[in-house]
């Protein structure tokens, strides 16, 4: 019995196990990138992430899970490769191209948040 128990308080914890701080990323600071070209979109669980190409560089963003883009008006093929976007994310504390995506003006206007 004691063992039953100990497995499921396991199973349990290993998601929150799993997850990551959000220290990694400077919150106090938002960037801009106007006119980047989207290279990769990768809707997963247990976060999304959007890798752009701005003047040579590439920067990977962070977005939320897909439940919650999905409530926000993301889909699967919101984006692809080689649109036009404009975005503000949280940059990367170590000063590395990329960061937490925070909105995305889409080639047709639209401006979508991810967290």
């Amino acid at each position: 019995m004691l063992i039953a128990i100990i497995s499921g308080l396991t199973a349990l914890a290993s998601p929150a196990i799993a997850h990551h701080s959000f220290a990694m990323f400077d919150q106090t600071k938002l960037l801009p990138i106007k006119g980047a070209t989207v290279a990769r979109f990768h809707w997963t669980n247990p976060h999304s992430f959007v890798v752009v190409e701005f003047n040579g560089t590439k920067y990977v963003m962070e977005c939320n899970s897909v439940n919650l883009m999905s409530k926000a008006g993301w889909k699967f093929n919101t984006l692809k490769a080689g649109d036009k976007v404009n975005l503000v994310y949280y940059p990367l504390r170590d000063g590395k191209p990329g960061g937490m995506l925070k909105t995305i003006t889409l080639p047709n206007g639209t401006t979508l948040n991810a967290w």
